[in-house]
């Protein structure tokens, strides 16, 4: 399962049927869940842990040392669940002691080809990340959101659950959940509605989101007016998480 040419280090802790390609490098202090391939030429750096049937393709870099000036080569972490695809080239870094000390990847995401993950970033579960995307360090990414190619996350920012930014996207400030932005700077477009759709919201939801979603972007109330009317409104789950999302942001949301 693994190739003669690979270097896999003594003391890495890999499940008993993790393939490992020609030429890759896997160091101390990582461990494989089982059913991984990892393909040739992939480097893996720990300390960092890799759910079950983890899929790495050629020329990916995980668990590398970050690209912070501050970082003197403390003993961070790169933490990922199962069922994650990462393609050739991509680099996804650990953290820093300045902030969580771990970068954390969820469960059934695609990272494309040549996507960049900074350090310190929490990415959830069933994301999109496309070619070429780039977060920031301490970028936050919610659960089932879609990156476009080229888009590219300031530090600090959060990008909300079902949120997706259309490819070339430039993203300086929050993203509420359910929206869909894009643009350079980004702007709100409207709401992910055909992720909506898919992801099996009902006519209710979709309907009371789009009313919130106007009194937020359409009717020139002010942020705290518009969360008010929304929350009286619309008193159901999904309005409450877009209202959260809004409420919490810490940069200013994408206009």
């Amino acid at each position: 399962m693994i190739h003669p040419t690979a270097l896999v280090d003594p003391a890495a802790r890999l499940a008993d049927d993790v393939e490992v390609g020609p030429f890759s490098v896997i160091g101390p202090d990582v461990t494989i869940g089982a059913g991984s391939v990892i393909g040739p030429h992939v480097v893996v750096k720990g300390p960092t842990t890799l759910g079950e049937r983890t899929r790495i393709f050629q020329f990916a870099s995980v668990g590398e040392d970050c690209q912070d000036k501050k970082y003197a080569g403390e003993p961070t972490r790169l933490v990922m669940g199962d069922d994650n695809v990462i393609r050739e080239g991509a680099t996804l870094h650990r953290g820093t002691v300045q902030d969580r000390g771990e970068t954390t990847i969820g469960s059934r995401n695609l990272f494309m080809a040549y996507v960049h993950v900074g350090h310190d970033c929490v990415v959830g579960d069933d994301c999109i990340l496309a070619n070429q995307v780039t977060l920031a360090g301490h970028v936050t990414v919610g659960n089932f959101a879609i990156l476009g190619g080229l888009a590219a996350v300031h530090q600090f920012c959060h990008f909300g659950d079902y949120a997706m930014a259309g490819g070339g996207s430039i993203i300086t400030k929050d993203t509420p959940a359910y929206v869909m932005i894009n643009g350079n700077p980004a702007e709100a477009r409207g709401l992910n509605l055909v992720g909506l759709k898919r992801r099996g919201f009902s006519r209710e939801a979709i309907n009371a989101l789009t009313a919130s979603y106007k009194l937020v972007y359409r009717q020139g109330l002010t942020v705290e007016q518009a969360l008010a009317e929304m929350r009286r409104q619309f008193p159901i789950p999904e309005v409450t998480h877009f209202a959260d999302s809004i409420e919490r942001s810490t940069r200013g949301i994408t206009r």
